[in-house]
């Protein structure tokens, strides 16, 4: 495999670690069992992405670029459709972990 379809993985293995996020929390605790069954679902398949990428990605850096993903994009979805907090402060430090994930594709 190519480090550019790592990287195609590595991102794709993000986005579904947002819908997981989304997915658990819509199973309120896991008593919701359908949106257990789907934050289940999502959770294998970006573990099963995230382990592909990482046979040809450094893992520190592959890591650190998919946790970015996932937090940025769930703090985004949070405010989107949970209504949570798009201040100032919280934006900001986003921006910065947005430079982070930039920062570190660039080095790799």
């Amino acid at each position: 495999m190519s480090t550019s379809w790592g990287w195609t993985l590595l991102v794709a293995s993000g986005v579904i670690d947002v819908a997981w996020a989304l997915a658990t929390k819509k199973a309120d605790g896991f008593r919701e069992p359908v949106w257990a069954m789907v934050s289940l679902l999502l959770l294998a398949a970006f573990v099963s992405l995230l382990t592909k990428a990482l046979q040809v990605l450094p893992v520190g850096t592959a890591y650190a670029v998919w946790t970015g993903i996932g937090a940025v994009g769930s703090v985004g979805a949070g405010i989107l459709w949970f209504g949570e907090p798009a201040d100032a402060p919280r934006l900001l430090f986003v921006a910065v972990t947005v430079l982070g994930i930039i920062g570190l594709r660039l080095a790799a």
